[in-house]
């Protein structure tokens, strides 16, 4: 669990007794959700660890970036509701407003997109890691081990200490991730790999290297780019979920950005954390009616 910023100015005590023994710990207030008992020091004064296997009743960090409610069905990014995004945001916008804590105006947007076009291309020899999966091999397990390799190519943003260096990894990530999963997907059809096109958005790109080839011509819906950006806006960040803990765990040890982006995939790929997303694209399928989403997309651009 994550919580929003925290109020840590006020004088709300918890009391807690252990046998004869009374400890107090300091109770703050999230700028959304539930308050938090701040119980960190109870080792250090009481020799005793709390149990939470689930980590159902416990919150790891503190967050500025993300609040979810989903009996509520509440997603907000650095306070914007999700709709308002979808809607208005594209991915690269949306993921810009994640990184930096504000949407960024026109030009800054186009200076952050041109960083992020400029890292969708892969090394030659990265693409020759596709020749060693067997051709029926599982698209994450391609994702997981074509992330991690990343490092042995990009030496020069390993270091996670160093400022510039983080975020030109995560440029490299972000660009890349599009690149790999296109790739994965035209691996396990056995056809050629497409190069990306940077005269495109991210949605559209990622959506031309998957579907067009060297036989003929390929346009990209907008409407089709409408929808992955929507999806992929939706799916931008979770708070504190499986994926993101076993990161900022991978993290922890000082381990480079691109393994510990593996080791968030890995988790991902697991049925209780990512399940819901193919059974919701597979839900999608059946019940796709293209002319109520163009409906929908054309009012959404009024």
């Amino acid at each position: 669990m994550v919580k929003k910023k925290l109020n840590k100015k006020n004088n709300r005590k918890a009391k807690l007794i252990i046998d004869k023994a009374t400890y107090e710990f300091p109770i703050y207030n999230s700028t959304e959700g539930e308050a938090v008992i701040d119980i960190s020091k109870l080792h250090a004064e009481a020799n005793i660890f709390t149990y939470d296997p689930g980590f159902t009743s416990t919150a790891s960090c503190e967050s500025k970036i993300t609040y979810i409610d989903g009996d509520k069905g509440i997603l907000r990014y650095r306070g914007y509701d999700i709709e308002e995004l979808a809607r208005k945001s594209d991915f690269i916008e949306v993921v810009n407003l994640l990184i930096y804590g504000d949407l960024p105006n026109k030009k800054q947007l186009a200076k952050y997109k041109r960083l992020i076009t400029r890292h969708t291309l892969l090394h030659e020899q990265i693409i020759n890691f596709f020749q060693g999966f067997r051709r029926d091999a599982h698209p994450m397990a391609m994702m997981v081990g074509v992330m991690g390799a990343l490092s042995s190519f990009y030496q020069d943003t390993l270091n996670i200490n160093d400022s510039h260096q983080r975020q030109e990894a995560t440029r490299r990530i972000i660009a890349k991730s599009a690149t790999i999963g296109a790739m994965a997907y035209k691996y396990s059809l056995g056809q050629a790999f497409v190069s990306p096109r940077n005269n495109l958005s991210f949605s559209e790109n990622f959506l031309f290297m998957c579907f067009s080839n060297t036989a003929e011509n390929y346009k990209v819906s907008p409407v089709l780019a409408k929808a992955m950006d929507t999806i992929l806006i939706l799916h931008a960040d979770h708070e504190q979920n499986a994926s993101t803990s076993t990161v900022r765990l991978a993290g922890s040890s000082g381990a480079n950005p691109f393994a510990c982006i593996a080791a968030g995939v890995s988790s991902l790929w697991g049925p209780a954390h990512g399940g819901g997303e193919p059974s919701g694209i597979r839900n999608a399928r059946r019940n796709w009616n293209i002319k109520k989403y163009k409906k929908i997309y054309s009012e959404s651009e009024k």
